[in-house]
């Protein structure tokens, strides 16, 4: 990465650097870098020409899409900062991101899998005084907006995104906390710039390649790992909508995909598909995942039987731009399985423990956030005084310095990919009539990973029903946020500190699930 620039500027960079070679592919869409940068350099003059200023909110909830690309990079290039929201949000908890982001447009869809999420989110009732205009990305909304760019020259946006300044906030992403309430990160151009250059020079992303984003651009891995670096070096964007095993497999063949980054269960999914031998992966070249259990075995046969002979794993967070530890290509199966590799390169990393014993992990760097938006106390726990950001996670650190995740400080679980946070479920089950306490914790699933197990002590009287539980916490969170299995208990355990024993929780779900 040569010179001092922005994501503001990376649309014009990429045209300039890779010009009429292949971009974006999306349906019946082909776009060149050039033909990108001009579709974006509209969408930014469109967004000025609504009123946006430089710093103000611009929010995206949809799914991967050419339009989505579009949207998001035109909001910042026209200077505003980017806040993705989780597609699997309910209007509540969007409503809650759009407030505190202090969003004045929000790019959404009208018909995702059933759900028009403008609908939705006006038939809420949600108080969104800031948000001054909702557009559809695939009706006549976006066609209506983009018109009003003959407003704003090409010169008026090139000077806004020339104005922009390496250590100003390109976008806020949300994540949840030990408290159960989201927590906004904010990025600045210059971390985002620094963290996914170093990422795609460690992970082998390199000009013509193809990437199929499978991952939601709502998520770090999806919209950074993938859309801005894809744009740094010169790759094709593919999106992906949803992942379904047998539609990937053919995307793969015919659009000769040679980049897929996902969680382990986007692998094994792959892998078990029974028409996978059917599709030509010949172009398969690299592969990117990550968690804290990865077996050897799986690394070998993404090599061997889906052809991605540089297989990289990786560890990070949001709080630390995404990006904490990254196991190269050129590692044995065994030390990428047990491992995510050393820090990201020009970053520390350390463990709060002897050396070979488990600990917290701690990252210092240019990655890591310069707070929570708008709380200063949560930004006080997590980072030191000295810069060290506190994980919640733990590890231990080998000779060499790679990094082994072993537990978790947090109750955190990922849920085929997805980070729950307990809390905040758990907030939900004892807002229901019928239950007096609740825990939850998450359990091995061979499918997923993970999934939420609930332990709910009735309110006196009630008799709990499962269904009942489920359909309730569904209508107030995402789905992946909703338990798999409801136990009514008398009481839940708790330490000599009066606290919640998760652990023995978490032994009884794993036998139970087991």
């Amino acid at each position: 990465m040569k010179g001092v620039w922005t994501l503001a500027r990376l649309a014009d960079r990429a045209a300039q650097a890779y010009g009429d070679e292949e971009a974006l592919v999306s349906g019946g869409d082909r776009w060149s870098f050039r033909e990108l940068r001009d579709r974006v350099d509209r969408a930014a003059r469109a967004v000025a020409a609504r009123g946006v200023r430089p710093g103000d909110a611009v929010a995206v909830w949809a799914p991967n899409s050419a339009r989505w690309v579009v949207a998001a990079l035109g909001a910042v290039t026209a200077g505003a900062v980017l806040v993705p929201v989780n597609t699997r949000y309910r209007a509540a908890e969007t409503a809650d991101i759009l407030r505190r982001s202090r969003a004045r447009l929000l790019f959404t869809e009208h018909d995702f899998l059933g759900t028009d999420y403008r609908a939705l989110l006006a038939e809420s009732g949600e108080e969104l005084p800031l948000l001054e205009r909702t557009v559809a990305l695939h009706t006549e909304d976006w066609d209506a907006f983009l018109a009003g760019a003959a407003r704003v020259t090409r010169q008026e946006r090139l000077a806004r995104s020339a104005a922009v300044l390496p250590g100003d906030p390109a976008d806020v992403l949300f994540t949840s906390g030990t408290t159960g309430r989201p927590k906004g990160v904010p990025a600045t151009h210059e971390q985002n710039l620094r963290v996914y250059d170093a990422w795609a020079r460690t992970v082998t992303l390199r000009r013509g390649d193809r990437h199929l984003l499978v991952n939601p651009f709502f998520h770090t891995f999806g919209y950074k790992a993938g859309v801005l670096a894809c744009l740094l070096r010169g790759a094709t964007i593919v999106p992906e909508p949803v992942f379904d095993a047998g539609t990937v497999l053919r995307r793969m063949a015919d659009e000769r995909i040679s980049v897929l980054t996902g969680a382990p269960t986007v692998f094994t999914s792959l892998l078990r598909h029974p028409d996978r031998e059917a599709h030509d992966l010949g172009a398969m070249r690299m592969a990117v995942t990550g968690a804290a259990n990865i077996p050897a075995e799986l690394i070998e046969q993404i090599r061997t039987r889906l052809g991605a002979r540089a297989v990289s794993t990786a560890y990070g967070l949001t709080e630390a731009t995404g990006v904490v530890a990254i196991c190269p290509p050129h590692e044995a199966p065994g030390t990428l399985a047990r491992t995510s590799g050393p820090a990201l390169e020009g970053t520390e990393l350390r463990v709060d423990a002897p050396p070979g014993e488990p600990g917290e992990i701690l990252t210092r760097g240019f990655h890591v956030m310069r707070g929570y938006l708008d709380d200063p106390a949560a930004t006080a726990e997590a980072v030191d005084a000295d810069g060290w950001l506190r994980t919640g996670d733990v590890g231990v650190l080998d000779a060499r310095g790679f990094l082994r995740i072993t537990d978790r400080l947090k109750d955190m679980y990922v849920v085929g990919g997805f980070n729950v946070y307990p809390a905040e479920v758990e907030q939900v089950l004892r807002g229901h009539p019928d239950v007096l306490d609740a825990a939850v914790v998450g359990a091995p699933d061979g499918r997923l990973g993970e999934v939420g197990v609930a332990y709910c002590v009735p309110a006196a009287g009630a008799r709990l029903d499962p269904a009942e539980l489920t359909s309730y916490t569904r209508e107030r969170l995402a789905n992946f946020k909703a338990p798999r299995a409801f136990h009514a208990v008398p009481s839940l355990p708790h330490n000599a500190a009066g606290k919640v024993d998760k652990g023995v929780l978490r032994r009884r779900a794993a036998t139970t699930t087991s």
